[in-house]
Formats: C-alpha cells, structure tokens, sequence
C-alpha cells in the first residue's frame, strides 16, 4: 500500500532536500558510496513489503475487525505528510559533527528496530500484560500493535527522506551522476520489494527461529516475528555500511545563519501550493483520483487471498495460507513492476506520449480490479459445489487466475511510480517553479486520497456485508475516471522534455 505502499506515501521530499539548498561536496562523489548509501532502499522496502503483505492479516488476527483494521494504515500518509517534509528540512540544517543526514539515517534505523519488537511481540507483551488468550479480541495486544505500527511507518519515512537527500549531495548537482545514483535507489527498492514478499510467503521461517513459537504466537505469528528479524538485520548491515563508509560533510552554521530566508518548511510547502500553474493542478486532481484507485489494492490484497479466495478467517489455517499465497503474488508483482520500470519511455513513444500511457494502463489497472469479482465468484462457487472441501485449497485455475492479477497489475503499478512525477518535472520546468518543490506537492496529492480511502473503506465494505470486493470495485470506477482525466485533461509534454524527464523520473519508484 503502496497501498507503502503501501502507503504506503514515499515519493520525493516536499523541501527538494539538497536541490535547493547548495551541495556540500565539491565534486562528485565515487559511485561506490552512491551505491552504498542507495543500498539502504533494500532495507527499508524490505519492511515496507512485509506492512503491505502481512500486517493488515495478523492485526485481524489479534481480533480488530476488518471494518476498523483500515484506521491503522492512516499512519502511512499521515507520517509521509509530516515527518518527510520535516526531517529533509531539518537535515538540510543540520551541523551535527556527525554530518547532515547520517545522524537521521541512525535515529530511524533504531526507531525500526524499536518498532519491529513491539510489532512482532506484540501478541507476547498482551498476554503479559493480562490478554485473555481464549477471547477474540486481545486490546493489549492491540494497543502494543499499533504503537508499533506507528512508529514503523515514522521511522521508514525518517530513513527515506534523508537518504535520497544524501545521494543528491553525493552527486554534488552532475545531472548524470544524480541519474545514476536514482537508478541504483529504485533497483535497491526493487530488490527489498522482492525479498519481503518472498520471505512473507515462506510458510516455514518460523523454524530458523524456534523460540518465536509462543502460546500467545502461532505460527503465523511467528513467520512475522522471523520476517521483521531478518529486516531489522538487513537494514542495520546496509545502513551500518554506509554509516561508516561514506563521508558526510557537516553543514557549518555560518551557512546556515546566513540564509536570509528564515521560513518553516510547511511555509515553503503552503508558497508552493499558491504559485502552482493549471498543469500541476490538473496533474494533482488525476493523481489524487488515481490513488483512490490504488490504495484499496496495496490495503487489502493479501487479505482479499485469505479470506475471498482461499475462504478463511483471521487467525484460520486457510486464511494464513492465502496470506501467504498473496506474498507470493505480490513478489511477482515487483518483478513485473522493476522489469516494467526500464521500458517507460519505449512504450510513452509507442502510444503517443506518457500522458496517453498513463490512462492506458490505468484502464488495465480497472480492469483488473474488476476481474476480483470474478475470481472472487468462481472460489465461492467451488466451495459451494465441493461442500467446503476447497476450502484452503482452491482450484488451480482460481490460483492462476489470482497470481495474473498480481502479475498484471505490476504494468500499472509501475507507470504509476515513474509517469506522474515525469510530468510533474514537465509542468514545473516549464512555469520555472522549483523542481523538488513541485514533487513535494504532488505528494500531497498521493498521501490525502490515501487517508481517504483508509477511513472509508472499512464502513463502505460493511454496507455491503464485509469483506473487500466493494473497495476493489470502487477502486476500478476510479481507475476509469482517472484515464479520462489523464487523456483529456493534461497538457501534451514536448517529446525533448518528456524522453528528458522519464529518464529522471526513476528516482520515485
């Protein structure tokens, strides 16, 4: 959710970070320590796969309802909101000894490490706490769960800010050098995509760790405990490499003292948002409708296995096998998805422009929202005419159906992660507004239909008896509206300014 998602919300940060203050290097930096620093992005999507593919499952499985399970990923756009634009701006001014931005790369790392605990023990600390085992709900549990959580999402958003601020100040302002260092970001996010979705979709990690197997853990519960141990490890070696391998230069106060421009980063944000010429706006609204097409997807689809197709319940063995059957899907979904992201610019060519490629695929992501339905109907009906014997089984071609979806949707997914911030590099070129600026505030327009979308989703899906078909379906009306939109609303970029603006735009994915 990515959604980063899944939701979750990660996209530029609103202050340009270095891209608008002066670089602190001189020169560019060795293309070693780029890849060192850009070599965090594993770590930290690593933990973001595992939130999109098995927190909104195990959180049910601590006896939230579904209605109320959505509330929790309000975190996501909230803390991409707030803490993004925060810690760029204040890592941009900061003169710590230790540099700019590894003091924020450290302090979020251990906030990770503090957050995995209370996540993964969370179950553990409630019963100690006096959760009632034989009860469905288990409040303590809950509240360590959503701490958490919380603390989670601030933390990965503290990481990544300052992390592609330090590659910026690496590249000191080679455009190609800056390229390249993106390049390496969005590989390295690919690589942490794919390997949180593998290890959600191992059944049997628990066993390298035996001791996560409690009364109050089952064996779900223990895969997540084992998946944010091998996370926590991951990230603590690629940030501990780049900590102390790559130099960062200190900020001297000078510096500082002598910016005559003393405005909060929300002012730079609000100044932003009152110079923004038609085109932003008319990207904004696109996005903003685009993303009330996504989210649904990054919220729900691992739970949409577990309990639609495979036919469980929270805290059930078929709904655990579907959650982990949809790791496996969405695994699939970042191959597509980084496989995907080196053909943006053939393929705007081939129809006409990226504008008309971002409602083509936009149309694909509908349809393959609606095709949920679909699948959904045909595990129904196989579980009606079986007795119940499919039950956690479903028929092979149910399972093919699910894992295309999966597949397929990783064309949109990654159209969706490079073509809107293109055009964003466009529009703003050419008002000559500044560019990270005019990125920060696109992000706006991914994160507010991200706390939308959480708040109503639960109730919309109860008016219809629970579960998640109605989201889906929402999701696909808006998919539709947003490819109007794109073709007929947004200006044609010149062919030069596009080819050079896709090429960029590899630093969002």
């Amino acid at each position: 959710m990515e959604v980063t998602s899944p939701s979750k919300s990660n996209h530029g940060d609103p202050m340009g970070s270095s891209l608008e203050l002066d670089c602190v290097q001189p020169v560019g930096s060795p293309l070693r320590k780029m890849i060192a620093v850009a070599s965090i992005a594993a770590g930290v999507q690593f933990g973001w796969a595992l939130q999109l593919s098995l927190l909104t499952p195990y959180v049910q499985s601590l006896g939230v309802p579904h209605v109320w399970a959505a509330f929790i990923w309000l975190c996501g756009p909230i803390s991409g909101l707030l803490v993004q634009p925060i810690a760029g701006y204040y890592s941009d001014r900061s003169t710590s000894r230790f540099g700019r931005r590894r003091p924020f790369i450290f302090c979020g790392s251990v906030a990770v490490g503090i957050a995995v605990f209370l996540i993964g023990y969370a179950a553990d600390l409630g019963h100690s706490f006096g959760d009632n085992l034989s009860k469905k709900t288990r409040p303590r549990a809950v509240g360590f769960f959503v701490v958490g959580f919380w603390i989670l999402d601030v933390a990965n958003n503290m990481l990544q800010g300052p992390c592609r601020a330090f590659l910026a100040d690496l590249a000191a302002g080679d455009e190609k050098m800056t390229r390249r260092a993106n390049a390496f970001f969005s590989f390295f996010m690919a690589v942490g995509n794919i390997l949180g979705y593998a290890a959600g979709s191992y059944s049997g990690l628990y066993k390298i760790f035996p001791f996560t197997e409690t009364d109050a853990c089952n064996i779900f519960c223990a895969n997540l405990k084992s998946c944010f141990f091998f996370s926590i490890l991951l990230l603590t070696f690629l940030a501990g490499i780049a900590l102390v391998y790559v130099e960062d230069t200190p900020r001297l106060r000078a510096e500082v003292s002598d910016n005559n421009e003393q405005v909060s980063c929300f002012g730079h944000l609000f100044r932003a948002l009152k110079e923004l010429k038609r085109p932003m706006w008319m990207l904004m609204l696109v996005t903003c409708v685009n993303w009330i097409a996504w989210f649904p997807f990054f919220l729900f689809d691992t739970d949409w296995m577990g309990r639609e197709v495979y036919g469980g319940d929270a805290g059930e063995k078929a709904y655990d096998t579907g959650v982990r059957f949809g790791s496996l899907g969405l695994m699939l979904n970042a191959v597509v998805l980084a496989l995907m992201s080196l053909a943006v610019e053939p393929l705007g060519k081939m129809v006409g422009g990226i504008k008309r490629l971002w409602g083509i695929v936009n149309i694909i992501l509908a349809i393959g929202l609606a095709m949920t339905v679909l699948i959904t109907k045909m595990a129904e009906q196989e579980r009606q005419l079986s007795g119940g014997a499919t039950v956690g089984n479903p028929s092979k071609g149910v399972k093919a159906g699910a894992i295309l979806f999966f597949a397929v949707l990783g064309i949109p997914c990654a159209i969706t992660f490079s073509v809107p911030f293109a055009l964003a590099s466009i529009y703003c070129s050419a008002s000559g507004a500044g560019q990270g600026l005019s990125l920060g505030v696109l992000n706006l327009a991914i994160v507010v239909p991200q706390m939308v979308v959480s708040t109503l989703s639960g109730p919309w899906d109860a008016l219809f008896g629970g579960g998640n078909l109605p989201a889906f379906v929402a999701g696909a009306v808006a998919a539709v509206v947003s490819a109007i939109l794109a073709i007929v609303l947004l200006p044609t970029p010149k062919p030069d300014d596009e080819a050079k603006a896709t090429i960029a735009s590899g630093s969002f994915h």
